[in-house]
């Protein structure tokens, strides 16, 4: 059995970051399917991938939220928080190796984060990219960002218009600005550790300063 593991959202200022493991038999199994990374297939076409690789492995997937990520960040890296996330995805699935986007810019210091942070003794290949180059992983980013994109819309049906999440979106950029000005703090879906949140409280409270 090998897995692939890979994740969504970790650049994220708003919602959930989703780690997603993905384990079969071969990497054959996916022969006639298009998988890739899923940043080249289209959101119509993960969909449909979607249920197809349930089918042909087991599937695990970990969601951490903006709280938590938050909570994570005042004790370790968030690298190393996605170590041990991805170790808690490998060790759900027990394979005999397991291919890994690699989140560090050392790829094998990487490997070692992982291997420290798991249960049972499993082989770790952490390569950059990974997701383009093995299909168990490109499997994996897909589940990944499935689960995630499907967390961004329920959130969207109570937050209204958000985004993709990303700093990056000018729509999720003016949802942070809008709530931080009505509510003069951020929406319980957004990373306050991250330096877009910190800017945005700090022009708010320069600006509050200029008007007293």
């Amino acid at each position: 059995m090998i897995c692939g593991v890979d994740e969504a959202g970790k650049g994220s200022v708003l919602g959930p970051l989703v780690v997603a493991g993905v384990a079969v038999t071969s990497d054959s199994v996916f022969d006639g399917l298009a998988v890739r990374d899923s940043k080249l297939v289209s959101p119509k076409e993960r969909e449909r991938l979607y249920p197809l690789i349930k089918k042909l492995g087991r599937v695990t997937t970990i969601r951490l939220d903006a709280q938590e990520i938050d909570a994570i960040r005042t004790d370790m890296t968030l690298n190393a928080a996605m170590a041990r996330t991805h170790a808690r995805a490998i060790d759900r699935l027990s394979p005999a190796c397991a291919y890994v986007d690699a989140c560090d810019v050392n790829s094998f210091r990487y490997a070692e984060m992982v291997r420290s942070s798991l249960g049972r003794e499993c082989e770790i290949v952490s390569e950059h990219h990974a997701d383009e180059k093995f299909r168990v992983v490109s499997a994996a980013s897909i589940i990944a960002k499935v689960t995630r994109d499907r967390a961004i819309a329920t959130l969207a049906k109570k937050y209204g218009e958000i985004g993709s999440g990303y700093p990056a979106d000018p729509v999720t950029i003016r949802f942070l600005e809008s709530w931080i000005g009505e509510h003069g703090t951020p929406p319980p879906i957004a990373r306050k550790s991250w330096k877009t949140v910190g800017a945005m409280l700090a022009r708010r409270s320069q600006t509050s300063l200029l008007d007293f």
